[in-house]
Formats: structure tokens, sequence, C-alpha cells
């Protein structure tokens, strides 16, 4: 049974994963401007949903256009790969088709947050709430593993702890984060507070680490930006398959 829920994941996170370019592309824009609607060669994106949907490559046959935005096959792996991770620690729960459902949207903001620096509200808030409504409708089936209640108040507690880092320090980092940890908050919170304080903390490591790495190559300085959401989105990753092994 686990074997053909992990199949199944890696399969659904490879479909998901191949749409996630285009979305990319689109999203990654500055502050107050509209979401991309052409490609990089300047034709119009279309199809499925007003364009947001479908392969990230233009058909026009002027030079410089094909493939645009993240690469496909490596962006279908790696949303494969999390998925069938998750699938394989959480195993036959309620809760597994809850991190099914909200991975590709991890994968597409770490996507935007690193190439702009910018995580949208248009992704963060709704994030929040489908992961804490969906948490709930699995929490009233039978064989979930985790506590609605604490899933609820870990969105609270890492949204208001992220919310004071960002008081403390809003040159290094940006808003976004504090609505993106209300949606990690609340998956995390799922298997209870030691889960939410070691995926919590995880990201905020992986972050420094990186930071310090990007210092001493010379590629940065003290005090220079990063984008804080895709480490974030790791620590959550590694608090979610704790979790999820020693919830089995």
């Amino acid at each position: 049974m686990r074997l053909l829920l992990i199949v199944v994941a890696a399969l659904w996170g490879a479909g998901a994963g191949s749409l996630l370019p285009r979305a990319a592309h689109r999203f990654s824009v500055g502050e107050e401007e509209p979401w991309r609607g052409v490609c990089p060669g300047g034709h119009p994106i279309t199809g499925m949903l007003g364009g947001w949907v479908g392969p990230a490559r233009c058909t026009s046959e002027a030079a410089g256009c094909g493939p645009y935005g993240p690469g496909t096959p490596a962006v279908t792996t790696v949303t494969a790969v999390v998925c069938a991770a998750l699938a394989a620690a959480t195993g036959p729960r309620p809760e597994a088709v809850v991190w099914l459902l909200v991975a590709p949207f991890g994968v597409l903001l770490a996507l935007v947050d690193h190439r702009v620096h910018r995580l949208p509200d248009l992704l963060t808030l709704p994030l929040a709430a489908a992961t804490a409504a969906l948490l709930g409708l699995a929490a009233l089936l039978p064989a979930a593993a985790g506590s609605w209640p604490t899933a609820l108040l870990g969105g609270l507690a890492l949204g208001a702890a992220y919310f004071v880092l960002f008081l403390l320090n809003p040159a290094g980092m940006g808003f976004g984060d504090v609505k993106l940890a209300l949606a990690l908050g609340a998956a995390l919170g799922w298997y209870g507070w030691p889960v939410l304080i070691a995926g919590g903390f995880a990201g905020l490591v992986y972050g420094a680490v990186y930071g310090l790495a990007l210092v001493v190559l010379g590629r940065a300085r003290r005090g220079s930006a990063i984008p804080l959401g895709p480490f974030m989105l790791g620590g959550a990753l590694t608090g979610l398959l704790l979790g999820a092994f020693t919830a089995a």
C-alpha cells in the first residue's frame, strides 16, 4: 500500500511540477507590477484559465522563442521527489493528501522567491487558509495522526515569531515571509510543538548557512538580502518528514 502511494505521489508531483515553470515565470515580477502576460520574446501567453495553465514554452516561430522560466525537467523532478518523500513518510493517512495538494504550491513559492525575492499574497494567503481548512477535514477522518487545534495555534505562533523577526530586521526579511509562516506553522503544528520548533528553526539555519556561504565566496556582503522563502519551505519539509516518521 505504501509503495503504491509513493508511486502515485511521484506521478502527481511530476505532473504538477511540469506546470509550475509557466506560473513561476508569470508570478516573477516586482512589487506593484502586473503579472507577466508575455513570453521573453514578447508574445502573449495563452492557454487554459487565462494562460496560467500549460507548458512553459512559446510556440511562436520567431527567433529566441521556445522554453522559458525555470527548467521544466528540474522543477518536475524536484516536485516529484518532494511528493514521493512526503508520501513515504506519511503513509496512507488522511494528511498525506493535504501534503500532496499543497506541496506543488510550496515549490512554486520557492521558485518565485528565488527569482525575484518576493512571495505573492495571491499564493501565500490562500495557501495558509487552504492548509488549515484541509487539515481540519483530515482531522475528521480515521487514522489521522495530528491535531487540528495545534495546527491552527502553530500557524499563529510561527507567523507571530516571523512578525517579530520582521520588526527587528525589516531590511533582511520581507513581510511575505511572515505570511508564508502562517501556512508552514499550520502544517508543522499538525504534528505538535516539537516538530513546529524543529521545522521553523531548520528553515532559519538553512537560510543562515546559505547566506554565510555567499559571504565566504564573495558573492554577497554581510546584511545582503537573501530569499528566505525557499529555506523556510526546506525547513518545513524537514519538520514534516520528521513528524510523519515519528507519528507512524
